[in-house]
């Protein structure tokens, strides 16, 4: 199963040492910024894993924050990292992007956002789950943050096959409901030295 997958990825290593892991979320913060959403809208990080991003914006005083994840282990680490004042700011769910139960009643999104996700659907009844899930979620005029690997990036992560991407397939892929706003190519350092080149890119959806 892909969440034992998961769980056994955040339960081998150290969170620093995890080839996707960022001490800053600089380009994913850069982006938020310039999306000038207010401090109480919702914000949702799709596979949030353990990343250090809901700690920065809980710290900048975003406190309308959906944290999710397929691996129960990568959210309890989350949380404790956290500590108990900003972990309870944060509203967490546990579930399945390609194959969803909680997630299909997300509404009134203000930001999706997306490091290091969509990549590993590699099967199109995934990517259409995730889609469906994205697009409803999502409010008029909402934004959406995708960061995946670009198409000079590594085919496999984490003993998995990657579907690689560019600004044009990305935007293929979320549909004329959505506007690209902004893309960039940007070189991720592992905590191994080794380089992973990311596509990153902003949308807007449509206000009607």
């Amino acid at each position: 199963m892909l969440k034992d997958h998961w769980n056994e990825v955040y339960s081998s290593k150290p969170v620093e040492k995890l080839g996707w892991y960022e001490p800053i979320p600089t380009q994913s913060l850069k982006l938020i910024k310039k999306c000038d959403i207010k401090r109480d809208e919702a914000i949702i990080d799709v596979g949030c894993g353990v990343s250090t991003l809901i700690h920065n914006l809980l710290s900048e005083g975003y406190r309308n924050i959906i944290a999710t994840d397929i691996s129960d282990i990568a959210i309890s680490k989350l949380k404790k990292r956290l500590g108990n004042e900003f972990s309870s700011k944060v509203k967490w769910i546990i579930d399945d992007l390609s194959e969803p139960k909680k997630l299909l009643n997300l509404r009134n999104i203000s930001l999706w956002h997306d490091r290091a996700v969509l990549h590993f659907l590699t099967d199109e009844e995934a990517r259409k789950s995730y889609l469906e899930i994205l697009t409803n979620a999502v409010k008029l005029s909402g934004y959406v943050i995708i960061a995946a690997f670009s198409l000079k990036g590594a085919k496999r992560c984490s003993g998995l096959d990657i579907k690689r991407y560019d600004e044009r397939m990305l935007s293929e892929f979320l549909g004329n409901k959505f506007t690209l706003i902004d893309s960039f190519d940007y070189t991720h350092r592992m905590p191994s030295g080794d380089l992973r080149p990311y596509i990153y890119t902003l949308f807007q959806k449509d206000k009607e």
